[in-house]
């Protein structure tokens, strides 16, 4: 046949395309962050009410004081990229290391209004609003990028429990019950969950900051 060569030549190139494409999908990092469901963490840390929840899991709203005074709502960062510690202003030992990291990453998104960064005090019977503005001083804390939070005890242990996952410990938010964990947890524009930090390491902090980019990437403009 007169046109054999060129239609051998045809489907040669478009098998090789295909092939190029199919390499493509197979080899090309993923780049995609996973959405955490209570049924898919650590059973231990998750409320056992919460363990066979399947369905989409979103922060649950509150209502607390930042370092300036002022309330602050869920809505008020619906919409933000959002990245969540638990500390207290007195503790000596991986709260300064996890507060250095913090601020490292606000560095890193100084002028981006679509980030915030949240800080909930675990012994917020101390840790009044004067307390938290003299950490945030010490700290070069933002108050646009990064809110120090306290108020209601109760509120902010089940948030570490019950939102954000971010202890292994169970209590009940009464005064023998404590949180101390080295968890960041960051969650995305619809309050999803989308990943774990270890808050006292350089690294772990590195590694947040380059999810958090994703996320903002993968905002509509």
């Amino acid at each position: 046949m007169k046109n054999a060569p060129f239609l051998r030549a045809a489907i040669f190139f478009a098998l090789f395309a295909v092939a190029v494409v199919i390499g493509y999908f197979i080899l090309r990092p993923s780049g995609e962050l996973p959405i955490y469901h209570p049924s898919q963490l650590d059973p231990r840390l998750v409320d056992g009410s919460m363990r066979s929840d399947t369905g989409e899991h979103r922060i649950k709203a509150f209502r607390l004081i930042d370092q300036n005074g002022d309330s602050v709502f869920l809505k008020d960062v619906a919409g933000k990229v959002v990245l969540a510690d638990f500390f207290f202003t007195t503790c000596g030992t991986i709260c300064p290391k996890m507060s250095t990291q913090m601020a490292r990453v606000q560095a890193a998104f100084a002028e981006d209004p679509r980030v915030m960064l949240l800080s909930h005090s675990v012994t917020p019977e101390a840790d009044s609003v004067p307390a938290l503005h003299a950490y945030a001083r010490e700290y070069g804390v933002d108050h646009r990028r990064w809110r120090l939070l306290t108020g209601d005890r109760k509120q902010i242990y089940a948030l570490a429990r019950t939102s954000y996952f971010a202890v292994l410990d169970h209590g009940d938010g009464g005064p023998d019950d404590f949180v101390h964990t080295e968890n960041f947890v960051l969650v995305d524009p619809q309050g999803r969950l989308r990943g774990f930090y270890d808050g006292t390491k350089a690294a772990e902090a590195d590694r947040a900051i380059k999810d958090m980019r994703w996320l903002l990437k993968a905002m509509p403009q």
